[in-house]
């Protein structure tokens, strides 16, 4: 059954897969932007601080939300937290106002609102922000090391991350698992599958969950 969807985050590493996917899978798919990609009938343009009452106007089934930054690129903690905490969390509480019962969230692995990491402890605190809103369905994914082609934002320690990787990956096995290297499109594919689940509840899903999801 095709959906509404409404999606931040699109332009990114995840989103923008996630975007072709769902289009490609015949859902309606809203990605709110604050400058134009060229992807005409699917993306909605308007400054941030606009993103709620678009939502409220829109409306949808699913919320996906893909948005993410890094501290580099953000300068501050505070300029990252009102990325990956407040944005997220206007968003999402917008998209319950308007009567969006679904939502998928990109995380990350190790998020944890009592964590001493700041990265960590605020991913955790935007999951937990996430799911207090009471949505009938919360789905959490908490990807390890995102591989893909980013752009220009790769730090040099995650680049020689993603080198390393598939060494890394032989030793991380078992549980351990969760925090080894995945490619940002088995993410995308697992989010597009999880758009037509419905059982109630809330839902965290790692490495090996989004590739059992994504059926590989």
């Amino acid at each position: 059954m095709a959906c509404k969807i409404l999606i931040i985050g699109a332009t990114g590493l995840i989103g923008r897969q996630c975007v072709e996917r769902l289009a490609a899978a015949g859902h309606e798919v809203h990605a709110l932007v604050r400058r134009s990609t060229g992807r005409d009938g699917h993306e909605t343009i308007a400054p941030v601080q606009d993103w709620p009452a678009t939502v409220g106007r829109i409306g949808g089934d699913v919320a996906v939300c893909a948005i993410g930054t890094t501290m580099r690129a953000a300068g501050s903690q505070a300029a990252f937290r009102a990325v990956d905490y407040d944005i997220a969390v206007d968003f999402a509480r917008a998209a319950r106002a308007a009567g969006v019962r679904r939502m998928i969230a990109v995380s990350s692995v190790g998020a944890d609102p009592g964590s001493r990491n700041f990265y960590l402890r605020t991913k955790g605190e935007m999951e937990s922000a996430l799911e207090a809103l009471g949505f009938d369905r919360l789905d959490i994914v908490r990807p390890g090391l995102l591989r893909g082609e980013r752009g220009g934002d790769r730090r040099a320690g995650e680049r020689l991350g993603i080198l390393l990787s598939p060494l890394a990956n032989l030793v991380l096995r078992g549980r351990l698992d969760r925090y080894a290297a995945i490619d940002a499109g088995i993410v995308a594919a697992a989010i597009a599958k999880l758009v037509a689940a419905d059982a109630p509840g809330c839902f965290v899903h790692h490495n090996r969950d989004m590739r059992r999801i994504a059926g590989l």
